[in-house]
């Protein structure tokens, strides 16, 4: 993982970004991070998947075999070589995932975070605090990303600390307003997507990064313009190698009650996957589109955050993790198309939408 550096196309270059500080105090990153393994040469091909099957009323499905499965890659039957089931009633042992919860406070204004908080403080001490899975908090702010390390089933715990930030009210980044403002948020954002990944492929299992926030700008449209286009491939690969290696199903939530209208849905026209640096746009590094990709859900705006954080959590109750080899790519970061087909009627299966092959 780098420093997002020149990829968004209306920038021409970025500064250092900031990294995580685990003792209360932003700190900024001086050291280079090695490139992710899946984007090294000669790499082992091995693809692991986590997936998540829904019924009609999008409850999760518990007790499902390998044979239930069908995998395609790029429309080609893919052998399956490792299946686990986990969750369920009769599984003794604890649900190998853990919840990450990202507080936004670059992308949303006092009012809403206001909100959120209130929200985010009502879901961590229902049932008591006893959360259903381990989480711990994240919180981002214009001098960077926080994250509190030792995930937690105490979201009391974890309500205190939300507690006890001062967020303040939010100010255009580095003395800019309007666009150029939102360049500066969405690389932020984007720096601190990329941070948390590294972190986090250093634990085992797998990760929900539940990240409340309407979305960083998508900087895309007829007045946008730029040359930039490899640059913002290669971000683009990069990044979807790094949730993959972590293992993170992302899922946003948009906590603005009253954006019902059509930017919550303008990410949809980014969903597809990106085969050529010529096809890039900065709106395919929206915060939904890569939530979307990865297997995770981008929540509209609600009246009930809380609601909305639930039903990542319920998603979590059961889900089943696979493995395969890629095919060998015809060259470097082919973008490969997948399929999951499931054998049982009025269910869903759902994992990341695709992924780079290397040769």
């Amino acid at each position: 993982m780098r420093a997002l550096s020149g990829a968004l196309l209306v920038l021409f270059c970025c500064s250092l970004s900031p990294g995580f500080a685990q003792t209360g105090t932003p700190v900024r990153a001086t050291t280079p991070v090695n490139t992710p393994p899946s984007l090294e040469s000669g790499a082992s091909r091995r693809v692991t998947l986590d997936m998540v099957v829904t019924d009609k009323n999008r409850a999760p499905v518990f007790g499902l075999q390998q044979a239930d499965f069908a995998l395609l890659d790029d429309k080609q039957p893919q052998a399956i070589l490792s299946f686990e089931a986990h969750g369920g009633a009769s599984t003794a042992q604890q649900t190998p995932v853990q919840v990450v919860l990202v507080v936004d406070a670059v992308n949303i204004g006092y009012t809403a975070l206001s909100y959120e908080r209130i929200e985010l403080d009502k879901f961590l001490r229902q049932a008591e605090g006893m959360l259903p899975l381990p989480a711990s908090l994240v919180t981002l702010t214009q001098a960077g990303a926080e994250i509190q390390p030792v995930a937690t089933r105490d979201g009391k715990v974890l309500a205190n600390i939300l507690k006890s930030k001062e967020f303040g009210l939010r100010a255009e980044l580095a003395g800019s307003q309007g666009f150029h403002g939102g360049v500066e948020r969405a690389r932020v954002s984007l720096d601190a997507l990329e941070r948390l990944a590294a972190y986090e492929a250093k634990k085992s299992g797998r990760k929900l990064v539940i990240w409340i926030s309407p979305g960083w700008p998508l900087l895309t449209g007829p007045n946008v313009t730029g040359n930039n286009h490899q640059a913002l491939f290669d971000v683009i690969v990069r990044l979807s190698a790094e949730l993959r290696d972590a293992r993170i199903t992302l899922y946003s939530i948009d906590p603005l009650r009253e954006d019902f209208g059509a930017r919550a849905f303008y990410y949809q026209s980014f969903l597809k996957g990106i085969k050529s640096a010529s096809q890039t746009e900065n709106g395919d590094l929206g915060l939904q589109v890569l939530a979307v990709q990865s297997g995770g859900l981008a929540l509209p705006a609600s009246n009930y955050i809380s609601d909305s954080i639930g039903k990542c959590f319920d998603e979590a109750k059961a889900f089943y993790t696979l493995s395969f080899d890629s095919p060998p790519a015809d060259g470097p970061n082919e973008y490969h198309n997948l399929q999951l087909k499931i054998d049982k009627p009025g269910l869903t299966a759902r994992t990341r939408t695709g992924y780079y092959a290397q040769p």
